[in-house]
């Protein structure tokens, strides 16, 4: 695994380029094109920026992690027979757990990509370039920098801060930095780029909606660093100022008001992608090389349903205890999300008449074949699904836990009307009052195996410690079997508990031993960078 100083070094001699339109997805070899005749057009900042979407620059985190770290460390799914994961399950996780490394050292390869594209911009573009152009460029990779920093600080809390990857050179070895700090170079990094990205960009592309959205969810997380019982008020109106913006953007929920609400199952196959709705979605090709690719479909249930009927390696199966939070009424999200014995999906091999699940698993980012995508080049390894990072139905809910801030509940119109526009989207009745318990629980049915989970619990734990981590022990993550005649579903027994009670410690995930032993700094206590 590689080392962080390892892969900024690596940073330092190469800019990673790719094609827009319909080649925003391609990424020629990072040695094509050189930082020293480039950055001379804005075609050539286009091209720039979209090398940070997706392919080698988010490969290691996506594929290795982010799943993993946001659903089985949180207790919405497990797979107890990869040792790595199932550390992550029994919270018993080493120095050595390969999911924590490729979530450090994949997070900052993305970090240090943003900074090579950001410091080219600034040290070497054209003069001829408009400066507005110039700013809207750097302002999308400070974008992208910023969501790595804010899961590096939920999941690591203080790490090291790196905003050019050539000091490392002066200086190889970092200390971590206080964790407020880290959220506050997220804000600036957000701000700026809220204030420089377009209104409506190029299908695909950050916007400034994308920004704003996600400086709310900040806000809201930054609220309850550090205090005890009740929130920051002041941060607390920030989150509510940056949401209200886009919630009254004219965005809307894809299919927010078809009759049939397939809106929230279409959200997961590769015909929506890039929606109204997705603020900030991974652009992933099909038919690229391995470490390029989106490689969910790894996760099927059977080689017959996937792409040359193949890669079916290891399905992710929900937790008994996400199970029992989908009401019979909430059957479209729950049939997105898990497959259940029994369910017929006909979109999955179509021409072969569809698939009907003969085992509980994860259905979400299962699309099928190359025939049912349209994609001829389409392998497991590369899967075109373009999943989001930021939804709308995100910022919505951010807004109306932003309202109910440090109040028991609340019944103030905008928080409802909001909040029941995510639950009206999937056919489910809407509430008449809100407390925390109720958003937590539809935040967790809303983003189930979407990586978001651990970042609420986080979120929580910030302000309310000894609550969040009485939920965390409370769960039963174990797997669950399902009976398709009787429709009941029965826990799995034979899958031991957690070895480990939660404790407030369990929201900081270790360094990974590799790091420490490569930078022993990392083990000092933090250090001011402001």
């Amino acid at each position: 695994m590689k080392s962080l100083n390892k892969i900024i070094f690596a940073l330092l001699f190469a800019a990673a380029i790719a094609g827009c339109k319909k080649a925003f997805l391609d990424r020629p070899s990072t040695s094509q094109i050189s930082s020293n005749n480039f950055y001379k057009t804005t075609s050539d900042l286009r091209l720039a920026t979209a090398s940070l979407y997706g392919g080698t620059a988010w490969s290691q985190w996506h594929n290795g992690a982010l799943l993993q770290l946001g659903d089985i460390l949180s207790g919405t799914a497990n797979r107890q027979w990869i040792g790595d994961w199932s550390q992550l399950y029994t919270r018993t996780i080493t120095e050595n757990n390969g999911v924590v490394s490729s979530g450090w050292t994949g997070l900052y390869n993305v970090i240090g990509q943003c900074n090579g594209v950001i410091n080219a911009i600034q040290q070497q573009a054209s003069a001829s370039i408009p400066a507005a152009d110039k700013n809207a460029a750097i302002a999308e990779a400070k974008f992208i920098r910023a969501v790595a920093y804010y899961h590096l600080a939920i999941y690591w809390g203080a790490v090291p801060i790196i905003e050019d990857n050539s000091k490392l050179i002066k200086d190889p070895l970092l200390n971590r930095n206080i964790v407020s700090d880290v959220y506050k170079l997220i804000t600036k990094d957000l701000t700026y780029a809220a204030q420089n990205l377009p209104i409506k960009g190029e299908t695909g592309r950050v916007t400034t909606w994308s920004a704003q959205g996600m400086l709310a969810k900040v806000y809201l997380t930054r609220a309850g660093l550090g205090k005890s019982g009740t929130r920051d008020q002041v941060l607390l109106d920030s989150a509510i100022k940056y949401a209200r913006n886009v919630c009254k953007s004219g965005l809307s929920l894809l299919g927010q008001d078809d009759p049939q609400h397939l809106g929230y199952y279409n959200l997961f196959r590769s015909q929506f992608n890039d929606n109204p709705e997705s603020l900030f979605a991974l652009q992933w090709a099909p038919g690229v090389n391995w470490g390029n690719g989106n490689r969910n479909l790894n996760y099927s249930p059977s080689n017959d349903i996937n792409p040359q009927k193949s890669g079916a390696w290891s399905a992710l199966y929900p937790s008994y205890d996400l199970y029992k939070m989908y009401t019979t009424q909430d059957s479209i999200r729950r049939k997105a999300t898990i497959m259940l014995i029994g369910d017929r999906y006909p979109e999955l091999n179509a021409a072969g008449g569809g698939y009907k699940a003969d085992q509980v698993c994860m259905k979400k980012h299962i699309i099928g074949n190359e025939k049912d995508n349209a994609a001829p080049t389409m392998d497991p390894e590369s899967s075109p699904e373009h999943n989001a990072i930021l939804r709308l139905a995100d910022v919505y809910l951010v807004y109306a836990e932003a309202i109910l801030g440090n109040n028991a509940t609340t019944s103030d119109g905008e928080a409802l009307t909001y909040f029941n526009k995510v639950r009206s989207r999937a056919g489910v009745a809407p509430v008449q009052f809100l407390d925390a318990a109720t958003i937590l629980k539809e935040r967790r049915i809303e983003f189930a195996f979407e990586g978001q989970y651990w970042m609420d619990l986080v979120r929580w734990s910030y302000y309310q410690p000894q609550q969040a981590v009485d939920w965390i022990n409370k769960q039963d993550r174990a797997a669950f079997s399902y009976d398709a005649t009787t429709h009941i579903a029965k826990r799995d027994t034979t899958v031991p508990a957690p070895t480990l009670p939660a404790t407030i410690s369990s929201f900081t995930i270790q360094i990974p031993g590799s790091e420490l032993t490569m930078n022993p700094k990392l083990a000092a206590p933090p250090v001011p960078y402001y």
